[in-house]
């Protein structure tokens, strides 16, 4: 039977997009030592990135970009970006396991699993994929917006990236629907 997973990196970001990541697998093939990406070091997550990428049936990416987040709201968003992984997916899923919410119109049974990345191997390998994508991004983000940090807050809302944000103004890649507000800057 093959399983396919799904996760979401960036949802609580200031800046850049939210990145959806689906895999496939035989049931049970997922590799060894996968596990939810906020528990693996980068050194572990970009070894695993690799090894998924060469033993899954099929992956599938989907962004959200911070104007579609501004425009339809992050959680709209969020299952948008989740159904396009899925469904981008190019081999015959049986079953689904999505991390957090059940989504809507998927043609396969799917089960929605509360913290998922860190129980169902399948939703961590996505988690894995998402988080290893989104933080190459964040490096290419930061070398033309240096005085952000991207490449070591990777868009959250640290201290040094919110008085940044103050002190500089926000991007174009700023969510401005999103935390900027909080910050009181005119948008």
């Amino acid at each position: 039977m093959i399983v396919a997973g799904v996760d979401e990196v960036g949802r609580g970001a200031l800046f850049g997009p939210l990145v959806a990541a689906a895999v496939a697998y035989e049931e049970g093939c997922v590799p060894q030592g996968v596990k939810d990406s906020k528990v693996l070091s980068q050194r572990k997550r970009e070894s695993l990135y690799g090894e998924i990428l060469h033993s899954a049936k099929d992956v599938s990416v989907s962004m959200a970009t911070s104007f579609r987040i501004d425009e339809i709201n992050v959680h709209n968003a969020d299952k948008g970006a989740l159904r396009e992984a899925l469904l981008g997916l190019r081999v015959p899923v049986e079953r689904a396991f999505v991390d957090g919410f059940p989504l809507e119109d998927l043609p396969f049974p799917h089960e929605a699993v509360i913290h998922g990345d860190a129980s169902i191997p399948v939703i961590s390998a996505a988690s894995i994929v998402a988080k290893v994508l989104r933080d190459h991004l964040m490096a290419l983000f930061s070398v033309h917006f240096p005085l952000y940090g991207l490449d070591v807050n990777k868009g959250y809302g640290t201290t040094s990236h919110r008085e940044a944000v103050k002190t500089h103004g926000p991007t174009l890649f700023h969510r401005t629907s999103f935390h900027i507000k909080s910050l009181g800057e005119k948008l």
